[in-house]
């Protein structure tokens, strides 16, 4: 063979592995489950992180195992290794969630809705292979759901999971120490359901190592139970907790004693478990959705505290209405979002990624140049049907670059736990700039 007809080749494999699309690069990685939404949900943290330039990746493939990749950012020749282990990809709360410590140690928890804790982490800095199955404290680890990884500046990590069911778990904090390699337990009960309800949390570690929260409470397994925000910040890496005013609480937090940033009634369709951030200002800003009373639309919202007072701005621009009601997994129009801020000289800027079933179900994009104005544009910015995707992106780079990688792959999620027949789709990291 010549080295042109060679050149040809490459060139024509590199297109479909690492292209631009109108403004995009689009990085192909390998096909994954796509049957229902375990491997695109929301409250993956993290399904791509970053650590000293490199990047990594994790998904369920077809045979339902757990896959690791890496690639140096910026390249797209990704190191695959479908690991050990397996999960129910027949439930999508079973999502994988990955973080790499300070060591450059890669932590791994998956396969989790109610069961007792899967954890492991790589036998070696930067590595691919893991070891089996490990205690993490030893302590709550029976029914654990929605298992979430946080970096700390120092190097540490925050390991965050549900202990309990829909309507009557805790939350639980544990905390890993870089020199000792070691987990403890912060908290087995930061916020007490006190067995009638639970919180659905998200959470966000700033530059200073604060650590914030914010939740809406559930009554019951049913979603249209869901009903209000409420906050919590920690300046000390998770022990001690106080309000966004420097009110101290009192531990746990309850129903009665936390700051709610925003009330919202039960019945709003008001979502669960959505994201959050905080800027370098360390103003801390919540994007979800819910309904206004005598309304039909359910409508973005992003929620952030001024000097003052707890701002709400209704992005506005949805027509279509729907209800959320029930239990399991929810086939949604559209997608919980993600939510991004960046400071530039006196204005704040924020973006609120999206998938909604009006726009084609598209990778979509609502931005507002100035939050002191509630002026939002929003666009598509991938154009293909992503079905039943859900945005999560690479904390750790937009922190460092403020370069979005978000990790895309079309799923479809039936109502209830049910499960489509869609074949494996191609996962993809899609970056841009907002």
């Amino acid at each position: 063979m010549s080295n042109k007809i060679c050149k040809q080749i490459l060139w024509i494999m590199l297109f479909f592995l690492f292209r631009e699309v109108n403004g995009q690069t689009i990085v192909n990685v390998t096909d994954g489950w796509a049957k229902n939404s375990v491997n695109t949900v929301v409250f993956r943290k993290n399904s791509i992180t970053s650590y000293k330039g490199w990047q990594f990746i994790s998904f369920y493939n077809e045979k339902q195992q757990v896959v690791l990749g890496k690639r140096k950012i910026g390249s797209a020749e990704w190191e695959l290794k479908q690991t050990q282990f397996k999960g129910n990809c027949n439930d999508a709360h079973r999502s994988i969630s990955i973080i790499v410590d300070g060591d450059g140690f890669l932590h791994i928890a998956w396969d989790q809705h109610d069961n007792r804790l899967n954890y492991a982490k790589s036998v070696a800095p930067l590595s691919l292979e893991l070891s089996e199955k490990i205690l993490m404290t030893g302590k709550n680890e029976l029914r654990v759901t929605y298992p979430e990884f946080y970096n700390m500046p120092n190097g540490n990590l925050l390991f965050l999971f549900r202990e309990g069911g829909s309507g009557n778990g805790n939350l639980v904090i544990n905390q890993y120490d870089l020199y000792t390699k070691t987990w403890k337990q912060l908290h087995s009960n930061l916020i007490d359901g006190e067995g009638e309800r639970n919180a659905y949390w998200q959470a966000f570690v700033d530059t200073k190592g604060t650590v914030h929260i914010s939740w809406v409470w559930r009554e019951s397994p049913d979603v249209a139970s869901n009903h209000d925000m409420c906050y919590a910040r920690s300046t000390d890496g998770g022990l001690h907790w106080e309000k966004s005013t420097g009110e101290k609480y009192v531990l746990p937090i309850n129903v009665r004693t936390a700051e709610y940033a925003f009330h919202i009634p039960q019945n709003s369709e008001l979502i669960n478990q959505t994201s959050m951030v905080v800027d370098k200002k360390g103003v801390p800003f919540i994007a979800t959705y819910w309904r206004n009373e005598n309304e039909t639309v359910p409508q973005f919202r992003l929620i952030y505290k001024n000097e003052k007072a707890w701002i709400t701005q209704n992005l506005s621009f949805r027509t279509m209405p729907f209800s959320l009601s029930g239990g399991g997994t929810k086939k949604i129009p559209i997608s919980r979002p993600q939510v991004v801020v960046w400071n530039r000289r006196l204005k704040t800027k924020a973006a609120v990624l999206f998938r909604d079933d009006e726009r084609g179900s598209k990778l979509s994009i609502a931005v507002n140049k100035n939050i002191k104005k509630n002026k939002w544009q929003v666009k598509d910015i991938f154009k293909e049907d992503i079905g039943s995707w859900e945005p999560s992106y690479d904390t750790e780079l937009w922190r460092s670059k403020e370069l979005l990688n978000l990790f895309v792959q079309k799923t479809i999620q039936r109502d209830a736990e049910g499960r489509s027949e869609l074949m494996p789709q191609m996962v993809k990291v899609v970056e841009f700039k907002p």
